[in-house]
């Protein structure tokens, strides 16, 4: 049988943990959301350590994700890939930024290869970062595969302004969870 239809979900515990009316007014806040949707990704045991958000240019909240890799065996289900979706999804248009209004993506950690292209892809603004990938790599075992050697100057070049290192210990701690908690059992 050939499937005709994919169906990706955000945990159901999503609903009772973030507000859909939030407002983070500066960039930490924005992390510190990411990476509490992460941290509580790794104690309700519903995929990865990772955590993400869109905001609009007001700081009002637009979408969330959380890893789901494993839970939906599906190597696409990445944090912000699932924010990127559920976005999209909102606004109706695969390009967020397409009529000049400006949207941020906070993570939890930075992006891995696949989420770094579509960052340029889905139309933010701006990248808002946690924990690096030297962190992701030193207490997980995850691969985040390559990016070009001057990623950051890269999304520069493209419009892409990014932000690292923000809140970066308790993104770290996250990681750290998951690693002490068993890792990739779920």
């Amino acid at each position: 049988m050939i499937y005709a239809q994919v169906h990706l979900t955000l945990p159901p515990w999503v609903h009772q943990a973030v507000d859909p009316d939030t407002v983070c007014p500066d960039d930490a806040s924005k992390v510190a959301l990411a990476i509490r949707l992460a941290a509580l990704n790794v104690e309700r045991r519903t995929g990865g350590p990772f955590g993400a958000a869109v905001f609009t240019e007001s700081g009002r909240l637009l979408s969330v994700g959380v890893n789901r890799v494993m839970p939906l065996n599906c190597s696409v289900a990445h944090a912000e890939m699932m924010a990127f979706m559920t976005a999209q999804h909102r606004m109706q248009r695969f390009r967020l930024n397409e009529d000049g209004h400006r949207f941020t993506l906070a993570t939890s950690a930075q992006p891995c290869c696949q989420c770094y292209g579509a960052s340029i892809w889905a139309g933010i603004d701006r990248l808002l970062i946690g924990a690096r990938a030297e962190d992701v790599h030193e207490l997980t075992e995850f691969d985040e595969g390559p990016l070009p050697a001057d990623w950051v100057g890269e999304l520069t070049r493209r419009g892409i302004e990014v932000v690292r290192d923000l809140e970066r210990d308790a993104a770290r701690a996250v990681l750290a969870a998951y690693r002490d908690s068993g890792g990739a059992r779920y």
